[in-house]
């Protein structure tokens, strides 16, 4: 009896990482293996990259608290220390806005700490 080969099934599955290909140069982007290395290569740095991503945007968020505190004459820690102290449920990414956008607010904030 002759082996059957599911075509529809892996003509599908390869259309699908094709598909994920388009927009690439050369080859990779309709060249099954070619194509196929470089998706699996892409989809493991987007799935790296989306934990790199918060790490990123919290170390700004920092910055910009510790840029905000120090024009009004406290660290980063010291202002995050009385920020926890006086249970002001702010975080970061909302301070970092009102710090960098809304310098009044931030400034009321500090007050409210001090």
């Amino acid at each position: 009896m002759p082996r059957s080969v599911n075509t529809v099934a892996s003509r599908a599955r390869r259309r699908k990482v094709l598909k994920l290909a388009k927009g690439y140069f050369g080859r990779r982007k309709n060249v099954w293996t070619v194509a196929k290395n470089a998706v699996e290569k892409g989809l493991g740095y987007s799935y790296r990259d989306r934990k790199v991503k918060k790490r990123e945007f919290r170390k700004l968020w920092i910055q910009r608290i510790n840029a905000g505190a120090r024009e009004h004459g406290l660290s980063y820690s010291q202002f995050m220390g009385k920020v926890s102290a006086a249970q002001i449920e702010l975080n970061r990414k909302v301070l970092a806005d009102l710090a960098m956008n809304h310098p009044e607010a931030f400034k009321a904030v500090v007050d409210q700490i001090k």
